[in-house]
């Protein structure tokens, strides 16, 4: 590690996690230290976290995957889904042999450090927490939603918004952040928060006992990355104030700047969007609430077979200009 080497810490979870990741890899005199979610429920992460009792891999296994050198190599192989056998299918060798793995190492940590041997990935991937628990939102009319994967989905066409959320342990056990990634983010230079869903990506991570604490404590200058769309089940019409309003009441304490993209899709994309009642987020930077906050704007679009997403490179172009 050189003088100039810069330690950034990502916290987040699913593809606007692995967007940013991807986009670092490549930056030189970086030290990467990945921050991931612990609580998706849905898919082959649900299925595997529930007959297993194991913590959920998929977010993890992004993570590996958006660090290894063979990326596209190893997406093909670990993220193709079986479908012969019964028992198998809708599984990926990936979340498999992740889950393998730690079971054989002993520990989840250990098991995410084996995988990313064999690919060689750069950098370091820590699930926020070991505790195996269940995140559960409470709705503005009181109600309660359990579980990332039933938050994430859209409720009908009466909207409730997300009022809150929190984690409830399983098996009675106490949640504690993971020690190394307290570490971590005390080491950190920059600590870069997104993109991601609001709340079952991002403000999952934040909640857990520590995590606040430990950013709160940290010299390290703290950014946000705003999503480029609004999505129903968790943001619907937000704009970007009220992420940054989300965010920070979490964190309880502002953030030093924030990155957002002013890149606008297709009419075409944008109705697509529109019918699942998402929307493109909008900044006006001459509000008032952008007060003492460093905003960084630019074209961060990508868009693939109709969805939008951060464009890694540009993305990381964006970060390699403000750490310089």
């Amino acid at each position: 590690m050189t003088e100039k080497t810069k330690k950034i810490l990502t916290i987040g979870g699913g593809t606007g996690q692995f967007a940013l990741l991807s986009g670092l890899r490549d930056i030189p005199d970086l030290d990467i230290t990945a921050i991931v979610a612990m609580t998706d429920s849905g898919g082959s992460t649900g299925r595997l976290r529930d007959e297993y009792g194991t913590l959920p891999p998929g977010d993890a296994l992004k993570c590996i995957l958006a660090l290894s050198p063979w990326q596209d190599v190893a997406r093909n192989i670990l993220l193709r889904r079986f479908q012969q056998d019964k028992r198998l299918t809708g599984h990926n060798a990936g979340n498999l042999l992740l889950t393998m793995l730690s079971q054989y190492t002993g520990s989840f940590p250990k098991g995410i450090q084996a995988l990313a041997e064999i690919l060689d990935v750069r950098g370091t991937i820590l699930p926020v927490t070991i505790n195996r628990s269940t995140l559960v939102a409470e709705l503005s009319d009181g109600s309660h939603v359990y579980g990332e994967a039933a938050i994430d989905m859209p409720r009908g066409t009466q909207h409730k918004k997300i009022r809150n959320v929190f984690l409830v342990p399983h098996h009675s056990q106490d949640i504690s952040v993971y020690p190394q990634v307290i570490q971590a983010i005390k080491a950190a230079d920059y600590i870069l928060i997104g993109p991601g869903d609001l709340f079952t990506s991002i403000i999952c991570n934040l909640i857990v006992p520590g995590v606040r604490e430990a950013i709160q404590e940290s010299q390290a200058k703290v950014y946000f990355i705003i999503n480029i769309m609004t999505k129903y089940g968790e943001t619907y019409q937000f704009t970007g104030k009220d992420f940054l309003g989300k965010l920070e009441e979490c964190l309880e304490q502002q953030v030093d700047g924030v990155i957002y993209n002013t890149g606008k899709p297709d009419q075409e994309t944008l109705h697509h969007y529109q019918e699942q009642k998402a929307g493109l987020v909008q900044i006006d930077e001459d509000h008032p609430s952008w007060k003492d906050r460093k905003i960084y704007a630019d074209d961060l679009l990508a868009i693939a077979g109709g969805v939008v997403r951060h464009d890694s490179k540009k993305l990381a172009a964006m970060i390699r200009s403000i750490i310089s």
